[in-house]
């Protein structure tokens, strides 16, 4: 089993779209103001979504995205003007996250996990 796409919520798709695009998802399925699915630029999952009437509050799903370029992909989205609820830190599970929410307040992590993603040292043996 592989996990292949996530969807979410969304009150105004064509705003997300323009969201995600920017954070640097590639726009492959355009079925505005209903849909919109996008390709993550590494990797085979695709990410998606659908026009609601409301979103639930406070979110609780976090949707991560890795980037092994973190820190510079931060400091290119703060000058294109993305606000970010905290900057690249190391955390004590030995990720480098930073945190920001997307147009719905969906709340988002960019985080490099490198090797640690997989196979942290506390990895449960097969």
């Amino acid at each position: 089993m592989d996990l292949n796409q996530v969807t979410i919520g969304s009150t105004d798709v064509a705003r997300s779209m323009r969201f995600y695009q920017q954070l640097g998802l590639r726009l492959i399925v355009d079925s505005a103001p209903r849909y919109a699915r996008f390709e993550c630029p590494n990797g085979a999952a695709t990410f998606s979504i659908h026009q609601v009437d409301t979103v639930a509050a406070p979110a609780t799903t976090l949707i991560y995205f890795e980037c092994p370029d973190l820190d510079q992909r931060y400091r290119e989205l703060c000058a294109a003007g993305v606000i970010f609820d905290s900057a690249p830190e190391d955390q004590r599970w030995l990720w480098r996250e930073a945190r920001l929410r997307d147009p719905d307040g969906n709340p988002i992590c960019l985080y490099h996990g490198g090797e640690n993603r997989r196979n942290p040292p506390w990895r449960v043996s097969e």
